[in-house]
Parts: C-alpha cells; structure tokens; sequence
C-alpha cells in the first residue's frame, strides 16, 4: 500500500532536506498528537537505517504512529499481526508447486515491503519472532536454499505490549539488540487527549495524508545524516558511556560494541534532524534511553530498577565533554 499522493520531492540539498524533514514531522505531529520527542527519536531511528520497537499499553498510537510514517514517506506498507499460531512461513513467504510448470514458485510474504509493522511482535512464539531476525539485520531472508534480497530502504517497526499482560513471550536479547531504538509513547495530556475527543477521527485523518518524499529521497537523507561531523571529544564520550555500562554495579549486562555503533549513529541522525552542524552532547543524551535502555540489565540489587531511571544513573556519573 503506497501512502496518500506523492508530492513533488524536493531535490536533496542542505536546505531543501531540511524542509523535507519538516513537513514529515509536522505531518506525524498531526496525527500523534503531543508526542514530539517520540516523533524525533522515530524519525533519526529511520535515517540512521535502524529499526524501531515501540512498548506501551494497547490503545496509545503506537500501530498509528507506523502507519502514519509508511504514508508520509511514501513507503510500501504491510502490517504483521503477530499471534501465538504464525508460523515463519506466514511472515518471509512460502514455495508452492505449480502443476503446469511442473517447478515450484516461490510467493513472498509480507516481510517484502519497505516498512513493515509487527503488530504484538511479543504474543508471538520465538520460532515465529526469529523469522525476523535475519531480515533486521542482513536486510535478505533465506527461503529453500535461496537467499532474496529485502527491498530498501526497509524498516521494521514492532510494537509489543507490556511483559506482565496474559500471552507475551519475551523478546530474547538477541532479536532486542537488532532494534536500534525502543520508546515508549505514554498517555497523552488532558488537552491534546481532549483534541482527541471531539476533533477529526485519527484514522480518517490517516487517510488523507500525503507523501512529502520519495523512498529514493529517503534514502539520500540517510546518506546524508551518516555523514554529519562527530568531534573526537564526543567518540570519547560515548566510549565512556559504554564503558560505565559494563563498569557499573548497578548493571549486569552492558552495552556491546554494536550498541556503541548504534549510539553514534542514532546521535548523528538527531543531529541531522535538529539541524545541527555537526554531532552535540544533547543529541547523545537525546538518543541514549532509547539506544541503550533495552540493552541493559540492572543488577539485583540496584534501585534502579526502570531503564529510563538506569540510563539516567549512566548520564548522570559520566562527565559532558
């Protein structure tokens, strides 16, 4: 499903990007209503090439907020209800026999569009959540023998309800490390959850919205984000952050060298977003709770028992450049 009419892309230079930018995030602001700092964070996971897991109780935007970017980017669109009975045939597609080819004709399944929504990627079983792992991280999926390339840009957006709800398996560590950001959308405030009330129904709104870029647009902007300028002084930065995750008595687990790379590239596509010249000790904070907050293990005996609270105690004991 292609999103809306496609506008004429502005060419790609250092201010027409910028005005692109713009518009898709007052395009998503328009539809997720007060949620800024979610928009942003969403918007530098996608142009540092990451993937997106959103964790929230049901009802809060999160399935909206992935269909409201697959329409503003103009991406190719499928939606994958996760369930306890799918089967990893249902999500990278299956070999049928054609009798009067006498051969065996491969149907792709859904996980071979740009952006896919994994609805409830959680109420899943493991078998089923690993048919993901290979198309995150290798942007291909392995059928019978054959290898089949994923078309780009390719985004995963996940949502999963809280662990403690009835039929959730956890995500193992392994299929969390592949999403480059998790957020959190939250509960909306007294105005704008009034706006909701009596205003436009969301969905139709939905309808309505129009591309205001290309896939081939979006792909130069994440080209163009990778290359914003890090200093020296912040590579040391995030090394010491990294560090003090592994140091720390308050986690168990810290962050690997992949979360490193994750880290400095989400900072430079904040970075991009809030116009910035090059890379700022705010972009790193910015992106650190969402980078490394599914990443980390407290201790047992920590006090810190939220990941928002351990990533602040991580921001707080390292010293800003």
């Amino acid at each position: 499903m292609q999103g809306g009419n496609t506008l004429e892309t502005l060419p790609l230079d250092k201010n027409s990007d910028r005005v692109v930018l713009d518009r898709v995030r007052n395009a998503l602001g328009s539809i997720i209503l007060g949620k800024d700092r979610q928009i942003r964070l969403a918007v530098s996971c996608l142009l540092a090439r990451g993937h997106l897991l959103i964790e929230d109780l049901p009802g809060l935007g999160k399935t909206m907020l992935a269909q409201a970017l697959a329409r503003v980017l103009g991406m190719s669109f499928r939606r994958i209800q996760f369930t306890s009975d799918l089967l990893p045939a249902d999500i990278v597609g299956v070999s049928v026999f054609r009798q009067n080819l006498g051969e065996f004709e491969f149907q792709p399944g859904p996980i071979f569009s740009q952006l896919i929504l994994a609805d409830e990627v959680n109420r899943a079983t493991p078998k089923a959540q690993s048919a993901l792992l290979e198309a995150m991280e290798e942007y291909q999926v392995s059928v019978d023998g054959n290898t089949r390339r994923l078309p780009e840009p390719f985004f995963v957006v996940a949502t999963q309800n809280p662990a403690d709800q009835i039929g959730t398996f956890p995500l193992p560590e392994s299929q969390l490390d592949r999403f480059l950001m998790r957020l959190e959308l939250g509960y909306p405030d007294a105005e704008n959850e009034r706006e909701l009330i009596t205003g436009a129904d969301r969905r139709s709104m939905l309808e309505d919205i129009e591309a205001v870029t290309s896939p081939e647009a979006l792909q130069e902007l994440q080209r163009a984000a990778a290359q914003t300028a890090m200093s020296e002084p912040l590579v040391d930065y995030i090394q010491a952050l990294v560090r003090q995750t592994r140091e720390s008595p308050e986690i168990d687990i810290g962050l690997s060298p992949r979360a490193a790379l994750a880290l400095a590239a989400a900072a430079k596509a904040h970075a991009f977003v809030e116009r910035h010249s090059g890379v700022y000790p705010d972009d790193i904070q910015a992106v650190f709770a969402a980078v490394a907050g599914h990443r980390l293990k407290p201790a047992g005996n920590t006090s810190h028992r939220s990941a928002a609270e351990l990533c602040q105690h991580v921001l707080d004991t390292v010293a800003i450049p």
